[in-house]
């Protein structure tokens, strides 16, 4: 019965240290917050896949953004929420700038996009410190 034991808490503690594997933390901010850096212009256009969204981020923060995410919100009729998705800007998007972005997405009667997260890129060459 010992042994069992040991052997169930030594495999708990492993499995525990491997779900913790170094990795970058991402940060979901309020509406509000990403309201103040960025706007996101979109229009829904046609492919052979169905509609799609496609637009630009702009950045109106005081370095260049890395790693935006942007939620597609699928919008029925009455103005519920019935579906979203999230998807990555592809590169940085400089400040005082913008950057494209373009997905396929279901079909809804609307949509809405807005900023889930992002990182500020690091300025300058110092250690960080």
């Amino acid at each position: 019965m010992t042994r069992t034991r040991h052997a169930i808490t030594g495999l708990t503690i492993a499995l525990l240290l491997a779900s913790a594997a170094p990795g970058r933390a991402q940060t979901i901010y309020a509406p509000e917050t990403t309201d103040r850096y960025f706007q996101v212009e979109f229009d829904v256009t046609r492919n052979r896949k169905g509609p799609a969204v496609e637009g630009y981020v702009y950045n109106r923060g005081h370095q260049a953004a890395q790693r935006v995410r942007l939620q597609i919100e699928r919008v029925d009729a009455a103005g519920g929420v019935v579906g979203s998705s999230t998807i990555w800007v592809l590169g940085d998007v400089p400040m005082d700038a913008r950057a494209f972005f373009s997905a396929s997405v279901a079909e809804a009667a609307s949509y809405r996009v807005h900023v889930v997260s992002y990182d500020w890129a690091c300025q300058g060459g110092g250690s960080g410190m």
